[in-house]
């Protein structure tokens, strides 16, 4: 291999690198408007038999995806389900693997097929520099695959997701056609200041200021129509304010499910209920399966928390499990002051490794303990609606908050306001600040109130416009009382998904078209004598 290739790959890694500090622990989220710059140049000027392509696209993906999921590793120890240490290390390292393997894929197949597409332009002559169609292809094929690649199970590392809980400006285009929104202006941006250099080289050097004014106009431009979305009043009503109490219990889960756990989750979710209950709250959100129990219906008196809430006569959202056959769903109960358990939220997009095992018939064979993560644990339906006593909710528990079109669905439904109920343990703090991240993106895309519940941390209260109003500690026990408001506008984005993806595709697909033609018809006449 030559020095010039190892050279290039050496970089291809290292941009990776600089792009996956875009999230946290590093947070620096500039970098995510260059990062991409050195795959763009090594994907245009690769040749067809250039093998290489697939490990810039590689080590692009290992750099980013597997440095911003890196805390997947503190999955391990799982010795407190009865797996031996180094079966869970295995599956720690299994499980980021998959997720970062994942990414690799959809940046190879992205390279791939922008050299494809990129030579077949190269071979047709246009009056639209080539430079700026590469842009509008490659832009296009991101927007495409990030959002197949969101329908699948492993999803969390999208471009959009680099910019959030930070560049508040520029994370409120999602109100325009949802995350695409802004992978497509990252991208785009990359992909100018790619062709500047790219130019330099070429017979068309005049074009890279161009290119670079282009780049820079495109910036701007994004980042002013944002904060024109941002700095548009919230104009909240009064009589639409809801106050709510956020209980983070911080019960570690190598404890949650023994007699001591179960005693510690008792004592701190109903003291913390009826603490919050006398400061007037109107209900008590709690996380993710805070009460480590099956509930029914109606839940068994014995149980002080349910006895709690007969008492106060406060609403809860309550974190259990429910019976369903010989399964059961991790779900949130709303529960109101009588006791009756007046809606469920099943949550849908289970955590690979942590509540089931991909494969796990085949796993399970070889080592037989696998079978002991998530072994009964099944997804809720896509569909659902959840009705509260205020009114429609939007509500999404731990992994779902990834997915963006599970909280466009329930916003373009009539939901009013978001609550979402997660664990977090035993991951490290970059996990939960990503995690918030998440949350504020889809309380901006959705133009809502945002109420989070953790176990461990990082509880909060997000408005609308994305900013955080209160966010926890991590790894404490703590509880809060905040007031947020029901919503019932309407984004773009929520009205219509996200049109932006097909309309670059058949934008791109009339341009591609206009080119073939454009030789194959001058080509036809020559040969016809006419």
């Amino acid at each position: 291999m030559k020095n010039s290739t190892k050279l290039r790959l050496i970089i291809s890694f290292i941009s990776g690198i600089l792009m996956g500090m875009t999230a946290a622990p590093f947070g620096v989220w500039p970098l995510a408007w260059i990062a991409l710059i050195p795959l763009w140049i090594f994907t245009v000027k690769s040749q067809k038999s250039e093998k290489t392509l697939y490990l810039y696209a590689i080590l692009w993906a290992i750099g980013y995806h597997g440095l911003t999921l890196s805390w997947i590793i503190k999955l391990h120890p799982l010795t407190w389900l009865g797996i031996p240490w180094i079966l869970s290390l295995a599956i720690a390292i299994g499980a980021l693997l998959l997720f970062t393997i994942w990414g690799s894929v959809l940046v190879t197949i992205w390279a791939i097929g922008n050299r494809a597409i990129f030579q077949f332009i190269a071979n047709h002559k246009s009056p639209i520099p080539n430079g700026l169609i590469r842009v509008l292809i490659g832009t296009t094929l991101w927007c495409v695959l990030e959002y197949i690649w969101s329908a699948g199970p492993f999803w969390w590392t999208s471009l959009s997701f680099t910019q959030s809980p930070h560049n508040l400006a520029i994370l409120h285009l999602s109100q325009i056609s949802g995350p695409n929104t802004i992978n497509a202006v990252i991208v785009a941006v990359n992909g100018l200041i790619a062709e500047v250099f790219i130019s330099r080289e070429s017979q068309t050097k005049s074009l890279h200021k161009g290119y670079l004014s282009s780049a820079i106009a495109l910036l701007i431009t994004s980042h002013l129509i944002g904060w024109g979305i941002y700095s548009q009043p919230l104009n909240d009503r009064p009589n639409n304010a809801l106050k709510v109490g956020i209980i983070q219990g911080n019960i570690a889960n190598r404890i949650k499910f023994t007699p001591e756990g179960l005693r510690l989750s008792l004592i701190r979710y109903t003291n913390g209920y009826r603490n919050l209950a006398q400061q007037g709250v109107a209900a008590v959100l709690t996380p993710e399966g805070a009460l480590s129990s099956q509930w029914s219906d109606p839940p068994s008196l014995n149980n002080p928390f349910y006895q709690a809430i007969l008492d106060e006569n406060v609403v809860a959202w309550v974190g259990a499990h429910r019976r369903q056959g010989n399964s059961f769903t991790n779900s949130l109960f709303t529960v109101t002051g009588t006791g009756e358990i007046f809606s469920r939220y099943d949550k849908v997009n289970l955590v690979a490794f942590g509540e089931y095992v991909p494969f796990r018939d085949i796993l399970g064979r070889i080592f037989p303990q696998v079978s002991a993560v998530g072994s009964d644990q099944v997804p809720g339906v896509s569909n659902q609606i959840i009705d509260t006593p205020f009114g429609r909710a939007i509500v999404g528990i731990c992994y779902d908050s990834a997915f963006t079109r599970h909280f466009q669905r329930q916003a373009a439904l009539g939901g009013q306001f978001i609550l979402t109920s997660s664990n977090n343990d035993p991951y490290n703090a970059a996990m939960q600040f990503q995690h918030h991240a998440q949350d504020v993106l889809r309380a901006i895309e959705s133009d809502r109130w945002a109420v989070r519940a953790t176990n461990t941390g990082y509880s909060a209260i997000v408005d609308p416009h994305g900013k955080t109003k209160w966010i926890s500690q991590t790894k404490t026990y703590q509880i809060h009382a905040d007031t947020v408001y029901r919503r019932q506008t309407k984004t773009l984005y929520v009205r219509w998904g996200d049109w932006l993806t097909p309309l670059l595709l058949l934008t791109s697909a009339v341009i591609l078209t206009g080119k073939f033609w454009s030789t194959q018809i001058p080509d036809f006449f020559k040969k016809s004598g006419i």
